[in-house]
């Protein structure tokens, strides 16, 4: 009996033991199970908090998030990798099935003349690859990859363009696929560690990919350093990989006889017959002097000044006995798409280089041949990037007179930037510019019709040659921003209006003249006061 009330005494006591015994095991579970995570990661709601299913559904759902965001990156990069797959030749897909990982390329020292064709037919791969033996189709004008010109001693470039922004996204398609290719090639390198393949590692994905940057020498390659998370908040993995250039390799070597190539200079005109004097000057010496392989059709709108026109056309024709020109009177509103259109189908000879001016633009007899040299029919069309004359009376004002038109056309950032936002003035074969279906004639005025006509041939499989050249200007003349426009496009407009007018530093000194005036005037009494 004793013992068994000595039992009955020391049960509350067992069961308080058990029951703080579960409770550490719980705790310990629970410490055990709790997922890792760094610094930053929220705690796992406590077992009898009224929140914990609401945490944890929190956290299936980012954990899904992150799944799914995953799979849309798998689906992605297999649909790229398909069309890649349908666009390639058999020869770049044997050649692709012994080099499958860009990565681990390398040649067979030990068989020369194996490593010497591999090498070979990856090269020339590489030029299949690129936009040589015919054009891509492109979706916009901005996707369109430009040249750079230059000369023995000088390089005519677009970096300091007007169309780029400090930040944009990549809209040609060859750098966006490059940065893509290249983050996946990091991604692919950090999930493939070397050793044991038993250890579980961390899977990366490109939502890791933290910053990236690269640089290229044009005579070596493109360097990239890419940095991605690492399994700790302070902790990245960084990837650095090189792109190194092939060697030059010779595509064509050809003949180009150029003495037959008759280029006929379009213009479409309504008043401004003062300009077109001064534009005559400029085809007499250039065109028909220096280059002598030219012909000239102006198609004039209206009646208004037509007379004083056709006596500057008819005193050219005289003084240099110059047959070769066609002049078309249209009685109805100006319209420069229509007219340079006209201009072109009126043509009965035989397949001419057409190229489509304006009246405003001074062009050089080695431009003329530029023209020739960068159009081919049913291959190629030439889309130049002029360089545009800020006002003189702004760059020169400094002077006692303003210097000759001549001596003003100097490509220098104070004088003039490259207008690489226009596509008016291009040059073509007429059977390319027929085939594409010419202007959009519903377009009225002036603007508009040129873009169109420039889409139409990145859509199709010509090569458009985009340069900056040296021996195309667009000359200064006022821009009147009208009363008629609403607020808003006369600010547009008078932002345009400042854009031509002189450079950033120029303006400066316009804004600040007053300043600098009073400064100058203080030096000059101090001056004498010593």
């Amino acid at each position: 009996m004793m013992l068994r009330r000595g039992f009955l005494a020391f049960l509350p006591r067992l069961v308080g033991l058990l029951v703080v015994a579960c409770c550490s095991v719980s705790i310990v579970y629970m410490l055990a199970c709790t997922p890792k995570g760094d610094t930053e990661q929220l705690a796992l709601p406590r077992v009898h908090s009224p929140t914990a299913k609401e945490g944890y559904e929190a956290i299936l759902q980012e954990r899904e998030e992150q799944h799914r965001n995953y799979v849309i990156s798998l689906k992605k990069q297999i649909a790229q990798l398909k069309a890649e797959l349908q666009g390639k030749t058999e020869q770049l897909k044997s050649m692709q099935d012994q080099n499958s990982d860009p990565l681990d390329f390398q040649l067979d020292h030990s068989n020369p003349e194996k490593a010497q064709a591999s090498l070979l037919a990856y090269l020339r791969a590489q030029i299949d690859k690129a936009e040589v033996h015919s054009g891509v189709k492109l979706s916009t004008e901005y996707a369109a990859v430009p040249f750079e010109s230059f000369t023995l001693q000088k390089v005519y470039q677009l970096e300091t363009g007007l169309t780029r922004h400090p930040e944009e996204k990549p809209v040609r398609k060859d750098k966006r696929d490059e940065l893509v290719e290249v983050i996946e090639l990091a991604v692919g390198s950090l999930n493939n560690l070397e050793g044991d393949s038993n250890t579980k590692h961390r899977v990366y994905t490109t939502s890791d990919f933290v910053e990236g940057i690269y640089r290229t020498e044009k005579d070596k390659g493109t360097l990239y350093e890419l940095a991605f998370k690492g399994d700790t908040k302070h902790q990245f993995k960084k990837i650095v990989l090189f792109r190194p250039f092939g060697p030059v390799m010779k595509v064509k070597n050809e003949n180009v006889n150029m003495a037959d190539t008759l280029i006929n200079v379009i213009v479409p005109l309504a008043k401004r017959a003062s300009k077109f004097r001064q534009f005559m000057q400029n085809f007499r010496e250039m065109g028909i002097q220096q280059d002598g392989r030219i012909h000239l059709t102006v198609v004039y709108f209206g009646k208004e000044q037509v007379n004083e026109v056709k006596a500057i056309l008819e005193n050219t024709s005289k003084s240099t006995n110059f047959k070769n020109f066609t002049f078309i009177q249209l009685n109805e509103e100006f319209s420069r798409g229509k007219g340079l259109d006209i201009g072109a189908r009126v043509w009965k000879g035989s397949n001419v280089v057409l190229f489509f001016c304006d009246v405003d633009i001074y062009f050089t007899a080695e431009f003329l041949n530029s023209c020739r040299l960068n159009t081919q029919p049913g291959k190629k069309v030439f889309y130049p990037v002029l360089f545009s004359q800020y006002n003189p009376s702004i760059i020169y004002g400094h002077q006692d007179s303003i210097p000759s038109l001549e001596q003003q056309l100097i490509i220098k950032k104070e004088t003039g930037f490259w207008r690489d936002f226009g596509f008016g003035m291009t040059c073509q074969y007429r059977s390319d510019f027929i085939n594409i279906g010419g202007f959009d004639l519903d377009i009225k005025g002036w603007g508009g019709e040129d873009v169109h006509l420039y889409r139409k041939y990145l859509h199709s499989n010509l090569i458009v040659i985009r340069t900056p050249v040296r021996g195309l200007f667009h000359l200064w003349h006022e821009k009147r921003c009208l009363d008629e426009l609403t607020p808003e496009q006369y600010k547009m407009c008078m932002q345009s209006k400042a854009m031509n007018e002189a450079s950033h530093g120029q303006l400066g000194m316009l804004v600040f003249r007053q300043e600098i005036e009073t400064h100058l005037h203080r030096q000059k009494l101090s001056t004498k006061k010593t």
